[in-house]
């Protein structure tokens, strides 16, 4: 399979378009690759979220919070899908701070070894930090032109735009082709290494007393 040893991470949260992560959930296994699907948890250890269309529910036990530098490079791709769920995770608690989802992106794209997928509406968590956008040739959803273009983005009037390390999808019903480019784009990289086991750090040996040398015998 074409994505043996890939890991792909998928941002969740509730009002998602059902179509598009179900066919996330199979497609990229399909090619041998691991799908994990994050969000914000709350201090909760896991978090039911219900899917636009049909209230479809969605349990998600992973936060992306949790992640270190070292975790994060184990992905290979994260993708922000359509639907609400970016507006939702742009939510901050503190006006002054960025939101913790878009934080997570801005370490995404620090690294050029990580494709970028963002598809339709997802492009709304990148409005926090725009300088991402600024000078990349994009697609989204014609409501987002002017979010886009706010950015410093470049509209590109195609389905799917390949920027560099970045993928960008017009809507949700265009989730294979924006799929299908994703795979073709990792097919050809090398899947991340694991992050190094923590070593146990072995005790020092206990150094034995010295010997009393008897008299008459030194």
């Amino acid at each position: 399979m074409r994505l043996n040893g890939h890991k792909i991470a998928v941002l969740m949260e509730s009002d998602f378009y059902e179509p598009e992560i179900l066919y996330y959930r199979y497609r990229f296994p399909e090619e041998g690759a691991e799908v994990h699907f994050l969000t914000r948890l709350w201090g909760n250890e896991a978090m039911t979220f219900q899917g636009h269309e049909h209230r479809m529910p969605f349990e998600v036990t992973e936060s992306f919070e949790d992640l270190d530098e070292f975790a994060l490079k184990e992905y290979s791709a994260v993708i922000v899908p359509s639907g609400m769920v970016s507006d939702r995770l742009r939510y901050t608690d503190d006006p002054e701070q960025l939101p913790p989802a878009s934080q997570f992106l801005r370490r995404a794209f620090a690294d050029p070894a990580i494709v970028k997928g963002i598809i339709c509406h997802g492009m709304w968590l990148a409005a926090p930090i725009p300088n991402l956008m600024r000078g990349r040739r994009a697609v989204v959803h014609n409501n987002l032109l002017g979010d886009l273009r706010n950015m410093g983005g470049e509209y590109v009037d195609e389905d799917v735009v390949i920027h560099d390390d970045l993928v960008t999808g017009r809507t949700g019903n265009h989730c294979h082709v924006f799929a299908r480019t994703i795979i073709d784009l990792l097919a050809d990289r090398q899947p991340a290494e694991p992050a190094p086991a923590a070593q146990a750090v072995q005790p020092a040996e206990a150094v034995q007393p010295a010997q009393a040398v008897p008299a008459g015998q030194g």
